[in-house]
């Protein structure tokens, strides 16, 4: 857009031109506000979300999974109440191994159902910090002094400077003290020393050296045979879950650019003769191209200034509730500001560079056409199609390459990469596809006239309805590929997967969990105290009883099944309790049943093993590791049974870890198998409260045991659901933005329309086929990227991937868009313009 003559060399201006038109480009903003408000709103949402986002999963776990019971020593040594010499055995772990923390506690009686657990320990010690600390008040400094948690203060409706009647002895309130890596944790705290018959002693010890003596040992000291010793059993992941959350952003700035480029684009073409007269007077094509990135800038900065300042506000509101629902004290202040300052420069730099194309295309319009306002012919298409047909083709090839359902059930490495750089160019290369599909569009003579309009304006304004339609092809291909994952589940019977429990049931482990972390097995003392307790818990739960879980070391195999594939669970025994429990009488088993289970089709499936003890596996030198060659053949000398009875009872739990396949009694006894206690099933007759999975986790932290729940996640039918109807909203928004965009840009046209006697049906005709057009174009491009996707990823387990995919999601991306679109197109167009006679400045 250039005025000189030809052979001489427009000067820039230097520093004073730049000023001048970045200045136009902030007065451009402020008056072109109102038209990017989709834009600045998306930009803040993204900006608020991701702070938002990072706060919340940097500070939903703990720094270090230990702090709850070994706050920052190395390792921990028990010493029970009953030992003889527990002074000496004191001294002596002090003496050998330094400095100690003690934990002295005892259960005392309180007058009610609840005991309370009394605890001595110093609030000044070497590495108890993560485990106490003072809300209110003063720790006690003396005889009959207490500090109590918030819970036991509540209960017994006392206070700081109050008193409280426990065990014979009338205590003086000093303070409120609290857990702050288990805020359901509830205790009296006493002084040291002030506990004259603990149950328990816990020495938190910080030695490394006491550290590899008790790893390399069998659990307990040298010299000191009483004690029980525990180490760190999870260390802090050196990846920042905050990372997850700027890669989410990054997509949906990939989103938010798509649709700033349709409107940065409207907004130049709306300008265009104001550009144009900037031109006249001398600017430069670099000149022209800088207001138009100016603007983007402003449009940036303002949009994650707001973002910033929603983000803050929403995380600061957020952290009472989060401190409740993780159980930890939260420091609202501990944030990844390194997150913060990415996520910003990304959404600052999103309008930045989706403003350099149009204004890369607006500069370059010559001066005499610009002045006139007429819009720049489009851009032959095939420039931006074999680009995108390459990147494409790039992606396929590589989620080709990911190993699919088996490489997803990896642990990372090439697979997990592959996946993700398909993926990535899977996308760009339908984004770069996506004017291709417009330019395929062709006005039949013998369609409506307004239709014909419609048609012809998305391929003349292509750069508009381009880039619109590359976000309503993204938003699709997004929903699709998640209803087609969240298909999967359930799936296949045998990898059983979907939610845990129910909100109604609570599994006490007294073993552990088959898959779970590696956790000490309760000892024989600890398991008879829990024994006797877990029915109290089942009592707060409102339960009936606590069923046992009995487990035989049984499981079930296919022959030839790929180990991602083969059954996964745990067999618990059916014992008469258990059957009771959930109505099944012993009438309704068929005689000769080895297995009972929920999961439909599998007593149907062929080549199915029923095997136990030691079959298939071979003592190496790690412990028991699968043989590398082939199982042994199917006896039961080996213990194998070759095609167990099977039978299907689907009043049995669907929960991965609850009882959904058993073993029945009949097949123990048959195989003279062993059982043993494993756990406990309590099934509440309604969903736990907050405050009953509070009580569950308490118990297990008392009794040392391991408790499982319900995580309070949705369901893959939800997912799905909640996903197609996000790629509809999402996209119905662009549409909305796009068709009014487009419209308004050839409002001219429209006006001349509205001058000759076109009616007001026409001019919805025009509106509704636009966005119909934009709708369908996009549910069909996003719909086959990710079945092509999909395709190319899971080509060996084709019926698994596809073999349940919900028709009715199908149904509401492909056909249900466009509809929707052109229904709401037809509703809100149809409104006469207010000038036809002339054309309205600018």
């Amino acid at each position: 857009m250039s005025a000189t003559l030809p052979g001489t060399r427009p000067r820039a201006g230097g520093v004073p031109a730049r000023r001048a038109v970045m200045r136009w480009g902030w007065r451009l903003f402020r008056r072109e506000w109102r038209q990017q408000l989709l834009v600045l709103g998306l930009l803040a949402v993204a900006v608020a979300a991701t702070i938002w986002g990072a706060s919340v999963v940097t500070n939903a776990q703990l720094a270090n999974p230990n702090y709850p019971t070994l706050g920052t020593a190395a390792a921990s040594v028990t010493l029970p109440g009953t030992d003889p010499h527990l002074a000496a055995d004191i001294a002596a772990i002090q003496d050998r191994w330094g400095p100690a923390d003690l934990i002295e506690s005892q259960e005392i009686t309180t007058g009610t159902t609840e005991p309370v657990q009394l605890r001595a320990e110093s609030p000044h010690g070497h590495y108890n910090s993560p485990l106490l600390s003072l809300v209110s008040g003063a720790y006690p400094a003396g005889p009959d002094q207490v500090a109590l948690t918030s819970q036991v203060a509540t209960r017994y409706s006392t206070h700081a400077g109050g008193t409280w009647q426990a065990a014979g002895i009338s205590w003086r309130v000093t303070g409120i003290v609290q857990d702050p890596s288990n805020l359901a944790d509830e205790f009296a705290l006493v002084a040291s020393g002030q506990v004259p018959h603990p149950s328990q002693v816990v020495m938190l010890i910080g030695s490394a050296a006491a550290q590899q003596a008790i790893s390399g040992g069998n659990g307990t000291l040298p010299g000191v045979p009483a004690a029980s010793v525990s180490f760190p059993t999870g260390t802090a992941s050196k990846f920042s879950p905050a990372t997850v959350i700027l890669l989410v952003e990054v997509l949906g700035l990939v989103f938010i650019g798509l649709v700033s480029v349709a409107g940065f684009s409207v907004m130049a073409q709306r300008r265009l003769r104001a550009l144009g007269m900037l031109s006249a007077i001398g600017a430069t094509e670099r000149n022209l191209r800088l207001v138009m990135i100016a603007n983007g800038l402003a449009v940036g900065v303002a949009g994650a200034l707001a973002g910033a300042v929603l983000g803050l506000a929403a995380w600061f509101a957020y952290v009472p509730t989060l401190q409740q629902a993780a159980g930890h004290v939260v420091d609202a202040a501990n944030l990844p500001w390194w997150a913060f300052a990415f996520g910003a420069v990304f959404a600052v730099a999103t309008p930045v560079l989706a403003a350099r194309r149009p204004a890369k295309t607006i500069a370059q319009v010559p001066v005499v056409a610009a002045l006139s306002g007429r819009p720049a012919p489009p851009k032959p298409v095939h420039r931006s199609a074999l680009p995108g047909v390459i990147v494409f083709a790039a992606g396929v090839a590589c989620l080709a390459t990911a190993g699919g359902l088996a490489g997803a059930s990896g642990n990372g490495g090439d697979p997990a990469l592959h996946l993700v750089a398909g993926l990535v160019a899977v996308i760009v290369g339908i984004v770069l596809l996506a004017p291709l599909a417009i330019s395929m569009l062709r006005a039949s003579s013998r369609l409506p006239f307004g239709i014909r309009i419609a048609l012809r304006d998305l391929v003349r304004y292509r750069a508009r309805s381009g880039a619109a339609l590359a976000a309503i092809t993204f938003a699709v291909f997004l929903a699709t590929g998640i209803c087609v994952v969240t298909s999967i589940q359930f799936k296949n019977v045998l990898a059983w997967t979907g939610p845990n429990l129910s909100s109604s049931q609570v599994i006490v482990y007294a073993q552990p969990e088959q898959g779970g972390p590696p956790v000490a097995p309760l000892t024989s003392t600890q398991l008879a105290e829990v024994s006797r307790h877990v029915s109290r818990l089942a009592a707060t739960l409102h339960a009936r009883s606590a069923v046992p879980l009995e487990s035989a070391g049984a499981t079930l195999h296919q022959v030839g099944a790929q180990a991602h594939m083969d059954f996964t669970g745990t067999v618990y025994v059916a014992t008469p309790q258990l059957l009771a429990t959930y109505g099944i009488k012993a009438s309704q088993i068929a005689p000769g049943t080895d297995v009972l289970t929920m999961r439909p089709g599998m007593a149907s499936l062929p080549r199915m093993e029923l095997t136990w003890g030691n079959f298939g596996v071979q003592q190496g030198p790690g412990g028991l590791a699968h043989k590398d060659s082939a199982l042994p053949s199917c006896t039961l000398s080996s213990g194998c049974l070759a095609r167990p009875g099977m039978q299907t009872v689907s009043s049995l739990p669907s929960g991965t870890s609850a009882p959904n396949t058993v073993i029945t009694e009949h097949a123990v006894s048959m195989y003279k198998l062993p059982t043993q206690l494993t756990g406990w099933l309590i099934q509440a007759p309604g969903p736990l409260t907050a405050a009953q999975v509070k009580a569950a986790g308490q118990f297990a932290l008392t009794y040392g045991a391991t408790v499982e729940t319900e995580p309070g996640s949705i369901g893959p039918g939800e997912i799905a659901d909640g996903a197609a109807a996000l790629g509809i909203v999402i996209a119905l928004g662009v549409l909305a933005a796009s068709v009014g965009l487009i419209r308004s840009e050839t409002a001219q046209d429209l006006r001349t329309l509205t001058a000759t006697g076109a009616s007001g049906t026409t001019r919805r005709m025009i509106t509704a086929a636009t966005a119909a057009a934009l709708g369908l174009l996009g549910a069909i491009l996003g719909m086959a990227g990710a079945v092509i996707a999909g395709l190319a990823w899971a080509r060996s387990s084709l019926s698994v991937m596809f073999g349940d995919v919900p028709l009715t999601d199908v149904l509401i991306l492909l056909p249900g868009l466009p509809l929707i679109a052109a229904a709401a197109g037809w509703l809100l167009a149809g409104r006469e313009p207010k000038v036809i006679s002339r054309q309205p400045l600018d």
